[in-house]
């Protein structure tokens, strides 16, 4: 008995969280305003789209992309709801029950997360070894920006870290994702993403 193939699919998660930043710092650098937009992009590219990636990610019995691709799936969906509460749209009493702190506790939370999945990427591939690094310096930049609040001094430095690392991963996921798609495509090399670091793994 011949076991199933199952297709890669990074470039289908890669590809939906590169959507997702790529507009999510728009609006945290100040290019753009509002999240009136963002919200279908969170929702259907930043959670659908990764969330579709880390099923298949179980199909291939690969726990450590499954684990990422439908945590961070998730991740947008909560945000979405989130920003959609604190614009009323399921009603002005828990509108006026946003506690901004309870965000910062949910950053921390995935900031350790990240952290774990940062170790196993070491031994991934070099570029999405990187992304995790930016998704941790992006979890630590929301996490402090929340919990201090706009009129601290530290406020604006840590949400314009949180913001450029923000685009850092976009940009490297829409390298990852083209990647994955080429180098599958043509059966070689086609787009280099460095090879793991082999610290861990025997």
């Amino acid at each position: 008995m011949t076991e199933k193939a199952h297709v890669d699919p990074s470039a289908l998660g890669l590809f939906g969280l590169a959507i997702v930043t790529m507009v999510a710092s728009s609006q945290k650098l100040g290019i753009t305003t509002g999240v009136s937009y963002l919200i279908p992009w969170a929702v259907f590219l930043g959670g659908l789209a990764q969330l579709v990636a880390g099923i298949l990610d179980y199909k291939k019995l690969n726990v450590f992309g499954a684990t990422a691709f439908c945590a961070y799936g998730f991740f947008w969906i909560a945000m979405a709801a989130s920003w959609l509460t604190n614009l009323g749209a399921f009603g002005e009493a828990l509108q006026q029950g946003v506690d901004p702190r309870q965000m910062g506790f949910a950053f921390v939370s995935y900031l350790i997360l990240s952290a774990f999945l940062t170790i196993g990427a070491i031994e991934t591939n070099k570029v999405l070894f990187t992304i995790f690094c930016f998704i941790d310096v992006l979890f630590i930049g929301l996490a402090v920006s929340t919990f201090v609040g706009p009129e601290s001094s530290l406020y604006h430095t840590f949400h314009n870290l949180a913001a450029s690392s923000e685009l850092i991963i976009a940009l490297l996921s829409f390298y990852g994702c083209g990647a994955n798609v080429l180098n599958n495509h043509f059966g070689y090399t086609f787009l280099p993403v460095g090879k793991p670091f082999g610290i861990f793994k025997r």
